[in-house]
This record gives C-alpha cells, sequence and structure tokens, in this order.
C-alpha cells in the first residue's frame, strides 16, 4: 500500500496565485531560487495532518498578499482506504475548514487517513535551544503513532490553563481545583504514555536499521520536579505543589515540564555537544527510524517533507538519504536550490522546477 498525493491544487496560498501539480507516489524534488516558493508549496502538504503545518503559522498568516481574500488548498490523496478528495479553506484569514469528500471534518481525523512527517531548517538548533521545541518535536513523533495524542495534549492544556488563572488571581479554596487538576491528571498521564510507547518504537526501528546515518539514544526527563506516570499519582502531584505554583503563579509540575535529551549513541556524546553535522545527521536518523517504525506498524511509508535537507549533506549522505526514501516506498517532498543536488535520484523521481514571474509562484515538471 502506498500512502502519497496525487493531485495539489492551490489558491491564493502564500505566495502561490494558483498552482497544480499531479505527481505520483515517487519522491518529489523541487528546486529554484531562494524565495520562489518552494517551501510555501510542501507547507500547503503539512497541513494534510493535524496542527498548524510545519511552519506553525496560523490561517492569517497564509493568506496571499496584498489580495487577502482567503485561501484554499486542494488535494487528492491516495491511502489503504481509497482516493480521498481533501479540501482546506480559509476565508479571509479565518480558521480554516477541512473538508473530507465533500464533508466538514474535525483536523485529528486527518491523522488517522494519512501520516506526514518533516525536517525544517528551523529545527537544525533543536538540541541546542530551549525544551519547548524539543517537545514540540516529540510529540509531533508521538502523534504520528496516536492520533488522539493531540485531543490529549488539548484537553491537558486546556486544564492547565485554567488552573494557571486560578493561580495567578491567588485562589487557595482547593474546591476549585480538584476538578481541573483530575482532569489534568488524565490527560498527562495519557501523554507520558504515548510519549514513552513512541521513544519505544523509535529505538526499535534504530536498532533494526543499516544506515549511515547515526543513530540517537533518546529519554524523556523530568522538569524541575519530577512528573508521576500515573494518573492518580499526578493528581496528587498537582495537589501538593499548589503552595509553590501559587508563588510563582504558574503550574510547576506536570508533562509539559518535561523535556527529550538525545545522544550519539555511537560516540556517547549529548547531541547538544555534538557538531553542526552530527546534529543535523541525528535529526535525519530520527525522521528515516520514524518512518520506518509507521511503515512497519501501519503498512504504508509516511510522507516525508524535508526543506533544504540536500544542501547540508556531502555527496555520499545524499545518495544515502535518497536511496533510504526510496527503499521506504515514502513520497517524499523535498526542495533545494539546483537541479543537481537531486541527481542521484534519477528517474527514481520527479522533478519540479519552481520560479517567480511577475510576483507569482510557478510550478513547471522537468524532465531528467
Amino acid at each position: 500500500m502506498s500512502l502519497h498525493l496525487t493531485r495539489l491544487t492551490l489558491s491564493h496560498f502564500r505566495s502561490h496565485h494558483h498552482a497544480s501539480v499531479e505527481v505520483d507516489a515517487r519522491p518529489v524534488a523541487l528546486h529554484g531560487p531562494n524565495g520562489a516558493g518552494k517551501t510555501n508549496l510542501i507547507e500547503a502538504v503539512s497541513l494534510f495532518s493535524p496542527g498548524r503545518g510545519m511552519r506553525r503559522a496560523s490561517a492569517q498568516e497564509m493568506v496571499r498578499r496584498p489580495e487577502a481574500l482567503g485561501w484554499k488548498i486542494e488535494g487528492l490523496l491516495q491511502t489503504g482506504g481509497g482516493l480521498h478528495e481533501i479540501t482546506f479553506r480559509s476565508e479571509a484569514g479565518a480558521a480554516r475548514q477541512v473538508h473530507i469528500d465533500g464533508k466538514a471534518a474535525p483536523q485529528v481525523q486527518l491523522g488517522r487517513m494519512a501520516r506526514v512527517l518533516w525536517l525544517i531548517p528551523s529545527m537544525d538548533r533543536l538540541w541546542i535551544e530551549g525544551p519547548e521545541g524539543r517537545r514540540r518535536f516529540l510529540d509531533r513523533m508521538t502523534l504520528s503513532f496516536f492520533p488522539d495524542h493531540a485531543e490529549q495534549s488539548l484537553a491537558y492544556e486546556k486544564a492547565m490553563r485554567e488552573r494557571n488563572r486560578l493561580l495567578r488571581d491567588q485562589v487557595r479554596d482547593g474546591f476549585w481545583y480538584g476538578a481541573l487538576e483530575g482532569q489534568m491528571a488524565e490527560a498527562g498521564a495519557a501523554l507520558q504514555a504515548n510519549r514513552r510507547a513512541a521513544l519505544a518504537r523509535l529505538a526499535g526501528a534504530q536498532a533494526e536499521a543499516e544506515t549511515q546515518f547515526p543513530a540517537a539514544e533518546l529519554e524523556l526527563i523530568d522538569g524541575e520536579q519530577p512528573c508521576p506516570d500515573s494518573a492518580s499519582d499526578l493528581r496528587a502531584a498537582l495537589e501538593a505543589s499548589r503552595p509553590r505554583d501559587l508563588m510563582a503563579g504558574r503550574t510547576l509540575v506536570g508533562p509539559h515540564r518535561g523535556d527529550l535529551r538525545g545522544v550519539f549513541a555511537a560516540k556517547g556524546v549529548p547531541a547538544e555537544d555534538c557538531s553542526t553535522g552530527e546534529q543535523k545527521a541525528l535529526l535525519i536518523s530520527l525522521i528515516l527510524s520514524n518512518a520506518r517504525a509507521l511503515a512497519a506498524e501501519t503498512g504504508a511509508a509516511p510522507i516525508l517533507l524535508l526543506d533544504e535537507v540536500a544542501a547540508h549533506l556531502d555527496a555520499g549522505r545524499r545518495a544515502a538519504l535518497y536511496d533510504e526514501i526510496c527503499a521506504l516506498g515514502s513520497q517524499a517532498w523535498m526542495t533545494g536550490t539546483g537541479p543537481e543536488l537531486f541527481a542521484e535520484l534519477g528517474e527514481r523521481a520527479q522533478h519540479l522546477e519552481v520560479t517567480e514571474r511577475e510576483g507569482q509562484s510557478v510550478v513547471e515538471n522537468r524532465r531528467v
């Protein structure tokens, strides 16, 4: 079974006034000058998974300027269940609406139909910046295995916002905290369980692979306060933490305080101490392992979005990456400034050139 887009049409999306491409299940190599609209194209593909897409942008930020009329994305998605027509629409920057086969649908349904993974340049500093980005990276990987993970995250965040409001208002009556802490405990325990299960799947996928990309040992660690795994223990920890939380004006214990620690397995070196090239290679390894584990579990490789990935690799590793993508059978959308970056793919991929003409992005098929 192959999961892939067969057609993608954009209208008034970012730099694209109108663009339509028809593709098959092979990898898609997009080349063209900086600013032509390559990343905008794969950002549209990222919306075929739950959430705000690979740039975490609002619908308003995706509107083509200066018209600001709203935007529309249409795609034909081939899944194990058949061919599905998926439409995203935002009127004048309002929150986007999702329709699947002509019917309104929640975003979480996308996660049950398709898995989409991405690696973009802003993630290159993942190991050396704050824990928020690493939690988000871990949760995206977890969501690929557990589509309901997004609902648990939303439930936890909603209850925590209400609890933090009580803390900021210095409310001390425990009656007001009980129900909220119960909701946080149930959702938080589910988040922790999902995260640990996802890390176990990644570890298994890395151990079974023979690849030129280094394996990473991953560990979920607590924040300043230990985060219990069970709902009952987490609820007790939240109750015990109220005095500290009242002083801080926010919740100091829970899965929202956790972090992801990575170690270059072959060298035993923490990821944050590795060279820039090694950190990039570790990220690629994790994305490939994520894809490998999903393919084994679901029978279909996920769609991959790799923005400017080739520019950071030497010719040997670039060829190895392409070989692994083709072996997976993944429809990988990759961007680069020139066609030479994708020469090793040859006819194993379809090659599209993205250029800018009269202020509009233009997409054209190019033969190898």
